[in-house]
């Protein structure tokens, strides 16, 4: 399947995900930075779906230590804020983020982003810092990108895709306590 395909569809088999994601072009570090809004490309994977259903919005990526990995949307879908990826998602907590916005959120960076190596090519890649899981990079076009999710015992690749987004909406502010 081609780039344009896959993006039309937003269905493709593994194998196929991962012979298009070795065809395209690695990205550095610089391309990565800005707001990205994320889709799930279904692959028939354990995790297709449950992005979706739970609000997710995308990625942050502000510089190569200063990342957000996981950006929901608020409950009224007006703003996003940034999850701890170790909250969410769980067994005790079902639905979109956005409800359980004071159990999950964080300010804290979550994440970092590297050049590394996989499947033969260096790419930009984030790396979590309290999963063994790397999400590595690569251009789909000037203002997209494929990405694959490698994590320990998942038995196959997890792929998404981020589209940079000019006009994210406003990361919300943690309301303040009584």
């Amino acid at each position: 399947m081609t780039w344009d395909e896959v993006m039309e569809s937003g269905r493709i088999r593994v194998e196929d995900a991962l012979a298009l994601f070795d065809s395209l072009p690695t990205v550095d570090l610089a391309f990565m930075r800005g707001t990205w809004k994320g889709a799930e490309l279904q692959t028939g994977h354990p995790m297709d779906g449950m992005l979706g259903a739970t609000g997710w919005y995308g990625k942050q990526f502000l510089d190569a230590e200063r990342v957000h990995p996981l950006l929901f949307f608020t409950e009224d879908r007006a703003s996003v804020f940034p999850v701890n990826p170790r909250k969410w998602p769980s067994p005790a907590l079902r639905g979109p983020a956005g409800a359980y916005r004071a159990d999950v959120e964080t300010s804290d960076y979550k994440a970092r982003l590297r050049m590394t190596e996989y499947r033969g090519k260096v790419s930009a890649t984030m790396i979590y810092d309290d999963w063994p899981t790397l999400d590595v990079f690569r251009k789909g076009d000037d203002a997209t990108v494929l990405g694959v999710m490698d994590a320990r015992g998942m038995a196959a690749p997890y792929f998404f895709v981020l589209r940079r987004d000019t006009q994210a909406p406003v990361l919300a502010r943690r309301p303040a306590a009584p």
